[in-house]
């Protein structure tokens, strides 16, 4: 349901979380070799981070990325709504539109209902799980995990 780029994203953040200590960066061609992304398509999406203040970066031979805040505010949440924005949690499943479009009509789709209370449990894993989280849950699963 996430774009690639949406994925990148969370890779990229969980890498950062998990190897930048002490507000250390680290380099773009460093993270990109290291998570086998596209070095000019991960800098786009890092520099939207950036200006989102997720991420800090320095520029210069010794500059880098880093996390712009503490790993534990930072969300699913926060990174889908910069990424792939809001609409990943108000579009219909069905249409195109947003389902508040259908509904306002007195018309909502097929699947409205349903698909409503999934999408609000969508809403409360994403918002409520941390990069924090996810490096905390990856203990013990490296070899499994490929960031």
């Amino acid at each position: 349901m996430l774009s690639n780029t949406c994925k990148y994203a969370v890779r990229a953040l969980i890498y950062l979380g998990k190897f930048s200590e002490d507000g250390e960066k680290i380099g773009i061609k460093k993270i990109a070799g290291d998570l086998d992304i596209p070095t000019p398509f991960l800098g786009k999406i890092l520099q939207n981070l950036v200006k989102q203040k997720i991420l800090s970066s320095t520029k210069g031979p010794n500059g880098g990325f880093g996390l712009g805040k503490a790993a534990e505010e930072i969300t699913l949440y926060d990174i889908v709504k910069t990424i792939d924005g809001e609409d990943f949690f108000h579009n219909c499943l069905i249409s195109l539109e947003p389902c508040s479009t259908h509904h306002a009509s007195g018309k909502p789709c097929a699947v409205h209902n349903q698909f409503s209370a999934v999408r609000a449990e969508l809403m409360e894993f994403y918002s409520q799980t941390s990069i924090a989280k996810i490096i905390a849950d990856m203990k013990g699963h490296e070899d499994v995990i490929k960031i």
